[in-house]
């Protein structure tokens, strides 16, 4: 994701603390209650940070971000498959794309069905692991171009479990460019399309 002429000291911070999150949440282990303490400190950083991807003249009277209810069916472990790496540029929200590897996939079960989702490695951003999807939901209760479940590049990661990944479709979120344009980000691509409805994780505001 980029801006233009950032304060680099508070983007620094602010990844920090969206990196630290996550590592709360490895920590006690993904649940209701490290989703929704997640989901507050989360509101909180969007609310009051200069870097928030809120506009800021919508700050004051931002309420947080809505999301489903939690449902544990959808906290899913699934196994990443690895192969051999092949070039892939995800088109941005903005101009241009974002320069990534695809090494493989997660092949796992979710209550609609099994799945599997493309793998990319982040050749921005220093590295990292990054998961987006789309379903049936996009362009209705969420947006069109995807949302994000491991960005292990921002700190975005929930960890593995007995070696495999942990997918909490709770936790999806969406990308920056959907609370503000100045946002360009990597959308999700035909390979991270699910055929079904994933009715957990954040929603757009005006879908209830």
């Amino acid at each position: 994701m980029t801006e233009t002429d950032p304060e680099y000291g508070s983007l620094w911070e602010y990844r920090r603390r969206v990196g630290d999150m996550s590592q709360h949440v490895r920590a006690v282990g993904t649940s209701e209650a490290s989703w929704n303490q997640w989901r507050s400190e989360r509101d909180d950083l969007f609310r009051s940070h200069p870097d928030s991807p809120i506009p800021k003249e919508q700050r004051s009277g931002f309420a947080g971000l809505p999301f489903s209810n939690y449902a544990q069916a959808w906290n899913v472990d699934a196994t990443l498959e690895e192969f051999s790496p092949s070039p892939a540029g995800l088109v941005n929200s903005g101009d241009g794309s974002t320069h990534s590897l695809r090494i493989g996939e997660v092949v796992g079960n979710s209550p609609n069905g099994p799945f599997s989702l493309a793998a990319f490695w982040m050749n921005d951003y220093g590295g990292g692991i990054f998961i987006p999807f789309r379903d049936e939901t996009n362009g209705t209760g969420t947006y069109g171009g995807g949302r994000y479940l491991l960005d292990s590049a921002k700190g975005a990661d929930l960890g593995t479990h007995d070696g495999r990944v942990v997918l909490d479709f709770n936790f999806a979120y969406h990308p920056s460019c959907v609370h503000d344009s100045r946002w360009s980000c990597p959308l999700a691509p035909q390979e991270s399309l699910l055929n079904f409805a994933v009715p957990v994780g954040e929603r757009l505001r005006h879908s209830g």
